[in-house]
């Protein structure tokens, strides 16, 4: 049995434009790169609870393309791509992130971001800092007021769940 102690820590580097989140998993690096690597999984917990996500493609790998639709409680559908540029399993993915039309094709004038994930081993378990990168402070706060830091938080603090039924 597994305890998720969630987020320990959000910080905004508006200078370097990027956004870390980090979560402290009593859980090893193997067992936590299941929730990234299994797409079913992924699934239970990418997104607010509010807005489950449902993975369409998924092929984590270098050059891999992923495809997700994230359902918001009236229905409404928010899409979104991921472009794979690296995976070094059990330690460390990378991925550029995006908001998609009905198609899959990235939506010019919405932000993109890169995403770096890194799974450190600690004395009980695993630290996980997501840091994602924008291009432009503008986008930066763009997504900020969109909510993604509270919406990264919530999804983040699902792991507690998923990690308790491994």
């Amino acid at each position: 049995m597994y305890v998720c102690w969630t987020v320990v820590r959000s910080d905004q580097d508006r200078e370097a434009l990027r956004l870390t989140v980090v979560a402290d998993l009593a859980a090893p690096p193997s067992t936590v790169w299941q929730v990234w690597s299994d797409s079913r999984q992924l699934e239970r917990w990418w997104g607010p609870s509010t807005w489950p996500a449902t993975f369409e493609q998924y092929d984590l790998v270098r050059g891999g393309d992923v495809r997700y639709v994230m359902t918001g409680p009236e229905g409404e559908k928010a899409r979104g791509w991921w472009r794979v540029l690296s995976v070094e399993e059990p330690h460390s993915l990378e991925f550029d992130d995006g908001f998609s039309d009905e198609s899959g094709a990235p939506t010019h004038g919405l932000p993109t971001t890169r995403a770096r994930v890194e799974l450190i081993e600690t004395e009980v378990g695993a630290r996980m800092p997501v840091t994602s990168t924008f291009a432009s402070l503008g986008q930066m706060e763009q997504l900020v007021q969109m909510g993604m830091v509270e919406g990264m938080a919530e999804a983040m603090g699902q792991l507690d769940g998923l990690l308790f039924s491994a």
